[in-house]
């Protein structure tokens, strides 16, 4: 035994002895419990719920398709040329709590789409983005996400100079609008629901009911609306649990935020080539020193969508 070992070992009557120790983190609390009764350690449970993420029901395929219907929708509708599209919804109520597009240059001015109807999928197959901006003579330039630094490169039209900002690609004005719901809908700031720091529960448990609201702030006499805005109930921490159904890929600044916003899951329909944070480029998600990571899909558009963005 070192010298240094037994000065403490002897004041103390201690009894070493060697045994073995588990070689890696505990996943469970109940793992952690027996580990700790020979080497004591810390225990840090996943940051995100991890149900769901190997593969979906056909219900949950409907509703994930109806809302990159609403994606595309918002994509193309008034847009010239194409922009990216955010729209951010609680899985648990199946609600959408923002949506949102680019509004970087001044002619994306922020649309309400919270009453756009939607409607499932009827096939699958893969689209290709720059075929389809071949067909209706578009362009990506106007596209944040790909080009996170094309704002600089624009004239700027100082008559309509607060109408642009560089940071307000579709995610983060959709992140802003989901806050802005919940400073509406929860005016007691003292009072914050962690999705992560209860147990999991079925969406008729209370903790699930709280986060049930309208798709916007702005729609009005809503019962359940009016319920949420009681004072007693609590306000949804960040977007804890929610989920973020995009049009392409977001970049890295993007898919950092939605780091911090503690985003469940992300869907996106096409890859980002140029700045892409989330596999094509670089892979955020994969970064152990974060404290939090996001299960990501990407969802291949069937033709029907394609016919959609090329006729617009």
């Amino acid at each position: 035994m070192p010298p240094d070992v037994q000065r403490l070992v002897d004041p103390y009557e201690l009894s070493p002895f060697i045994t073995e120790v588990c070689k890696y983190a505990a996943v469970s609390k109940e793992e952690w419990e027996e580990q700790s009764k020979i080497w004591p350690t810390s225990f840090h449970p996943p940051t995100y719920n991890i149900d769901g993420i190997g593969g979906f029901s056909e219900e949950e395929t409907q509703s994930i398709c109806k809302f990159m219907r609403v994606v595309i929708d918002m994509a193309v509708s008034g847009h010239k040329p194409l922009v990216n599209a955010a729209v951010i919804v609680d899985p648990s109520v199946r609600r959408i709590i923002a949506s949102e597009t680019d509004q970087v240059y001044a002619s994306s001015a922020p649309r309400d789409m919270t009453s756009a109807e939607t409607r499932p999928f009827e096939e699958t197959g893969e689209i290709c983005l720059n075929d389809t901006l071949e067909k209706q003579n578009g362009s990506l330039s106007t596209v944040s996400c790909l080009n996170p630094w094309q704002w600089s490169l624009q004239p700027h039209d100082t008559e309509n100079c607060s109408q642009w900002h560089p940071l307000r690609h579709a995610s983060m004005v959709a992140i802003e609008s989901s806050s802005a719901r919940d400073r509406n809908l929860f005016p007691n700031p003292s009072k914050i629901f962690d999705q992560d720091h209860v147990p999991p529960s079925n969406t008729d448990s209370p903790a699930k009911k709280q986060k049930t609201s309208s798709q916007s702030p702005d729609v009005q006499s809503d019962s359940r609306e009016e319920t949420l805005r009681d004072p007693s109930l609590e306000r949804p921490y960040l977007c804890t649990g929610y989920d973020i159904f995009l049009l392409l890929e977001p970049c890295t600044m993007c898919a950092m935020a939605l780091v911090h916003q503690r985003i469940k899951r992300i869907f996106y329909a096409f890859p980002n080539t140029t700045a892409g944070g989330l596999g094509s480029v670089h892979r955020l998600q994969g970064e152990k020193s974060l404290n939090h990571h996001y299960a990501v899909f990407r969802v291949l558009l069937p033709d029907d969508a394609l016919r959609q963005m090329t006729t617009v």
